[in-house]
């Protein structure tokens, strides 16, 4: 199969040929039809904190066809269409048992390869894509469900006033599902206004660019109509903790999302005045793929403005290396067999 490889910092992906890979007991194997192009992905390649082994083959927000099943299999059948949670758990731990296989103490990440034509999965750890639901929306349910599960892990109030910092793919989703669960406003921050319009698209009442505006507290408290309740951090670099805990109000809850991998600090006597009740969401649960997907089938399509590009496996090596800076895509899908 033809697949794209990490080869080190500061080398662009290789495109190689690899052998089709066979599922193992308890898995299954699809046809790659969609893989989204994630910010951990770039983070984990850049050379800088937590990073990927070389060689590895990466991409883990996708959908596809099932192709072959792995012994003991059930519930599964050729030519179902599913979207993979990114871990293999062993299936008998409590975290398995709970729909959070990234938790589960023998979670396998190293066989999820979304940037190739073929991958093997969990049989247990994904989920059917309804018949609503397209390739491109079936890709999307990773970084949805990230999204579903900081809302959720917020115990968001009906009628809240949200922030969500950062406008990258979780932030966009963030906001989706903070609006679709019974927030009153979302405003979104972002450092310019490259992705207002799809933040609006999925239900953002406010986007506030801090290029624009002289001071973005004030700028965020004249949008929500007080400050927030809720802040959702997205933006993973130093200082956005804190410039969170900073938009909350008191009593207020600030979740972090963002995938910072270097360290960071903030003032704590600050969280600790205001007595913020402050969390961190790196993932989700099946629960919340099946929910996502079931979202979606059932006619809320606005998720997909958030994709802004179609591109080959050929093509990926060089936009991946170009979603390092700036730029004005949103969510790249890869279409590994070019259709």
């Amino acid at each position: 199969m033809k697949a794209a490889v990490f080869k080190g910092a500061g080398q662009p992906l290789a495109i190689e040929q690899r052998p089709d890979p066979a599922p193992a007991r308890g898995e299954v194997l699809i046809r790659v039809a969609r893989a989204g192009i994630c910010g951990s992905d770039l983070h984990l390649t850049s050379g800088h904190g937590l990073q990927l082994p070389i060689d590895s083959i990466i991409g883990h927000e996708f959908a596809g066809e099932v192709v072959a099943l792995g012994a003991g299999v059930e519930g599964i059948r050729l030519g179902d269409r599913l979207a993979p949670m990114p871990y293999v758990g062993c299936g008998h731990c409590p975290a398995c048992f709970a729909g959070r296989p990234h938790h589960c103490p023998q979670a396998r990440f190293d066989v999820i390869h979304g940037f190739s034509e073929y991958s093997r999965v969990g049989a247990r750890d994904c989920v059917l894509l309804p018949p609503g639901l397209s390739d491109e929306e079936g890709a999307l349910i990773e970084p949805l469900a990230v999204g579903l599960e900081g809302v959720r892990k917020s115990a968001l109030p009906v009628g809240a006033r949200v922030l969500v910092t950062g406008a990258g793919p979780i932030g966009i989703a963030t906001a989706f599902w903070a609006e679709r669960l019974g927030a009153s406003h979302v405003a979104v921050v972002a450092a310019s206004t490259r992705r207002a319009p799809i933040a609006r698209a999925v239900g953002a009442n406010a986007f506030i660019a801090k290029s624009e505006v002289a001071d973005v507290v004030a700028a965020v408290r004249d949008a929500l109509g007080g400050p927030p309740d809720v802040v959702f951090e997205a933006v993973g670099l130093p200082g956005a903790i804190a410039e969170a805990i900073n938009h909350v109000k008191p009593l207020g809850t600030v979740v972090s999302l963002g995938f910072c991998t270097v360290p960071d600090t903030f003032v704590p006597v600050t969280a600790l005045t205001k007595e913020v009740r402050l969390l961190f969401s790196m993932c989700y649960d099946k629960q919340d793929f099946q929910y996502t997907a079931d979202v979606i089938a059932d006619g809320d399509h606005r998720p997909r403005a958030m994709i802004t590009n179609t591109i080959s496996l050929d093509e990926l090596p060089a936009k991946f290396e170009s979603l390092r800076g700036a730029s004005p895509d949103c969510k790249v899908m890869v279409a590994p067999w070019g259709e």
